[in-house]
């Protein structure tokens, strides 16, 4: 199979309703991301097979599950791009910021956004810690930041009132979930059936009461 029949495969059994051009796209992303990932560390992953499942098919699997959330996300720990520019990609009308500490992460995170021109997606640079964006985000989600607990340390204030912050995991995380501090949320948690990908999968979501 082509990455780009897995991509079409996958597409069509999380049955999400993807913009014209969004699965052109998302494979130049992917190119994108092989290039860069030769000279910087962006990812461990280097079959295209691969990448659209643990990437393109795992992020958008979770977006599905944040189609009642309308409004702005920030992708914290973006890393390579994920889950936020696939994100972007999908939801053209969302507005989308990239954060990541990491200059040349960052650096290739702008130049994604440049050459995938993506009008809907900004770039910070910096820790989230220490951000204070002009307008919080209905959505901020991770899938590479620390412990839920530390997520929810660092990244509350970046969340609007109503808003959500969404943890990617692997496995279900109880013991992260016994962590959360009493004043915080987190029972809303959804296994992703995530195409092509033969591993478990949730989304933690969390209320911004903390």
């Amino acid at each position: 199979m082509t990455p780009r029949a897995a991509l079409e495969r996958g597409l069509s059994e999380l049955a999400l309703a993807l913009p014209s051009g969004a699965a052109a796209k998302l494979m130049a992303y992917l190119e994108l991301l092989a290039k860069w990932n030769r000279t910087h560390n962006l990812t461990a992953i280097r079959d295209p097979l691969q990448a659209v499942s643990h990437h393109l098919l795992d992020s958008l699997a979770a977006l599905r599950e944040l189609t009642g959330l309308a409004g702005a996300l920030a992708d914290i720990g973006s890393g390579g791009g994920l889950p936020g520019i696939p994100m972007a990609i999908a939801e053209p009308q969302r507005r989308v910021t990239l954060n990541d500490a990491n200059h040349k992460k960052g650096a290739f995170l702008r130049q994604a956004v440049i050459e995938l021109e993506l009008a809907n997606a900004t770039v910070h640079v910096g820790r989230a810690e220490s951000w204070r964006p002009a307008q919080r985000f209905a959505v901020v989600i991770t899938r590479g930041f620390a412990g839920l607990a530390q997520f929810l340390a660092a990244c509350g204030h970046l969340a609007a009132p109503g808003g959500v912050l969404a943890a990617m995991k692997g496995a279900f995380p109880g013991d992260e979930l016994a962590q959360v501090p009493a004043n915080c949320d987190c029972s809303d948690v959804r296994r992703l059936a995530v195409p092509l990908l033969q591993a478990e999968r949730h989304l933690v979501l969390c209320r911004v009461a903390c």
